[in-house]
Parts: C-alpha cells; structure tokens; sequence
C-alpha cells in the first residue's frame, strides 16, 4: 500500500508574473464543479485522500511555509459563525482543518530544478515508494473511462501491486507540437495489460526527429507518442539518484532534472508507465492554459 505523497510548489510561478509576486500560482482560486472555490493545491489533497495517501509532504520555497499553513488552518470562530449560513462551506473549512493535520513540508532553497526540489522530500520519504504530483496540475477520473472513475492518483499506486518495486509513470498521448513540454518514452506494453508499458528509453523533451527515430511506443498512431502525465509513483533509489546528480554536478540546461535521474533509474532497475486513458489533465502553469483549464475543470463530466 502507498501512504505517502509528495506535491512540490516551489516554482516562482515566473510566467503568471506579477499576479504570482503577490499570490503564489498553487494559491490561485479554481472553481470545483460543486461551486467550492478553492486553492489550485487543496484539489491534489481531495484527490490524495481519496486515493487513500496517509501523508503529504508539500515542497515550497523559503518562507512560503507558513501561507500553506495558515491556509490549511482555516478561519477563526468568528467567521465559522459566519460560514453558519453556508453548510457546504462550513463543512469544507472543518475538512481543511483535517488535512493540515496530515501535511508536511520539505524547503526547496534554491531554484535548481525540479529533481531538485523532490529532492528536498527524501526525508519524509523514509525508504518508502511516493506518489509524486506536480503541484499546477490536477488530475481527475473522466466518467466511462478505462480506469473506471477511480481517482487517478489511486489508480497509479495500485500499480505497487504489479510493479514488482520498480517505479511507475503515468503518460498521456502527445503530439508533436507538445514534445517539447514532457518527458516521452519509448518501450513495448504489456500482453496482459496494454495500458502497461515496459520502458526502453526516456527522454526530457525531445526533438520531433529524436522522438521519430528513439521514441517509439506499440499500437500509437503515427505522429502519436506518450509522454508524462503529471504523476508518478517513484521507488526509493530516486532519491540514491538524484543525491548522486547534485554530488556531480549533473545538470541539463542549468538545472537537476527529475527525467534524467528516472532515466538513470531505468537503465539500473526497469521503468514501468501506465497510460492514462481513463483521465483529465488540466494544465495551470501558464495564463492561457490556466484560463482554459479553469472553464474546464468547472465543468467536467
């Protein structure tokens, strides 16, 4: 069983700058399809508790610590009294209340990457699997899918089961003009399971011409690869990995990236991903992807 999970919000959100100087992008208000306006990260934690995530680690900047908190800690008596007349509300804030009971954090000091930044969590990992999220994305079921609306954080840990201790990501179908957002893969799935793919190869952000000749994926469509979704579910050599990068200095355009050191884990021990073809992503890390992605996650089915 996974119990626990780590969201890294330690970005200085550059490209949602100046809202972002003022309120930190993972803060910004989303619209759920209740009508409950909450906090871009309250949506992972719904979504860890129902994947049943004992602990979550939150990585921040310096600082920011204590905006998470005071969020997580909700409103004083005076205006519970005044949420009185709002049950749904009333009993959000006493939710909230519950989660900050079960949160952490780990401090991300300097901006050096993203490997980096999950690198700050290996101490609350403790030698266990992780489920790892990145914090402006979020995740939900579709209705009828292959995953049977079951969350897809806790479809990706039910993985554990099946993965034989190796590490899991979740991927999506991509096109060419997206390759040179995600992390692709190549490999050849599964009999048993299609949706299941034995990785050959990772690669952070390919060139169509490398992804045409390196990344190739059975029964994809031409002009079709399968690149990262937004989660994973990490063994604990990661953290080995990602120790040893920073000890040598190991970067990839300035930064210790977390696709190299999956990659580096792969050629070790195996790499496992799941495609999701059973679930939403809605992508909020910058403006035009953020509005949109507010209009749809209001109104998904």
């Amino acid at each position: 069983m996974i119990r626990k999970a780590v969201i890294p919000i330690a970005g200085l959100g550059t490209r949602h700058f100046p809202a972002s100087h003022a309120v930190k992008k993972e803060l910004f208000p989303v619209v759920g399809p209740d009508g409950i306006a909450r906090a871009l990260f309250h949506y992972h934690l719904l979504e860890l508790e129902a994947a049943g995530i004992e602990e979550i680690c939150i990585i921040t900047q310096p600082g920011e610590e204590a905006l998470v908190r005071q969020y997580l800690r909700g409103p004083d008596e005076a205006y519970l009294r005044r949420l009185a007349k709002y049950p749904a509300l009333l009993r959000e804030a006493e939710a909230m209340r519950g989660f900050a009971r079960r949160v952490s954090f780990a401090v991300q000091a300097q901006q050096e990457g993203y490997g980096h930044a999950v690198y700050q969590s290996r101490d609350f990992a403790g030698g266990e699997m992780v489920l790892l999220g990145l914090g402006d994305h979020l995740f939900r079921a579709r209705a009828g899918g292959a995953g049977g609306g079951v969350s897809p954080y806790r479809e990706l840990a039910d993985m554990a089961k099946v993965a034989g201790g190796k590490s899991v990501s979740a991927v999506n179908r991509i096109s060419a003009g997206e390759l040179k957002g995600y992390g692709t893969i190549a490999g050849r799935r599964r009999a048993e399971n299609a949706r299941l793919i034995d990785v050959s190869l990772i690669i952070e952000k390919p060139a169509v011409a490398v992804a045409q000749a390196q990344l190739l994926v059975d029964g994809l469509p031409e002009g079709s690869w399968l690149g990262w979704f937004g989660m994973h579910l990490l063994a604990p050599s990661i953290y080995d990995i990602l120790g040893e990068m920073i000890r040598d200095g190991v970067r990839d355009n300035g930064e210790f990236q977390l696709t190299r050191a999956q990659e580096l884990q792969r050629q070790r021990e195996g790499y496992l991903a799941l495609e999701m073809t059973g679930a939403q992503r809605f992508d909020f890390g910058v403006p035009d992807d953020f509005v949109a992605s507010v209009q749809a996650f209001r109104h998904l089915s």
